[in-house]
């Protein structure tokens, strides 16, 4: 049973080494692209809260990140 709770410790912690290497040092080059800056991240989300619906009831696309709708009872 040790073997295989090391074995499983060990591959997660390869996995995530190397996920942070390549990845986030920019192991093979490159850059990260424009798009990914604070500013461009609150543009976007300005962008989606004054997205108009058109068609039904409001609707909450991503509802752990977006807790800003207003639900409506039937009554009204």
């Amino acid at each position: 049973m040790a073997k295989i709770i090391g074995s499983v410790a060990g591959t997660f912690v390869l996995a995530f080494s190397l996920d942070y290497i390549i990845s986030d040092k920019k192991l093979f080059g490159g850059k990260t692209p424009r798009t990914m800056c604070k500013e461009w991240q609150e543009e976007t989300e300005k962008m989606k809260s004054a997205w108009p619906r058109t068609a039904g009831p409001p609707v909450v696309l991503n509802p752990l990140t977006r807790q800003n709708f207003i639900v409506k009872s039937r009554n009204s």
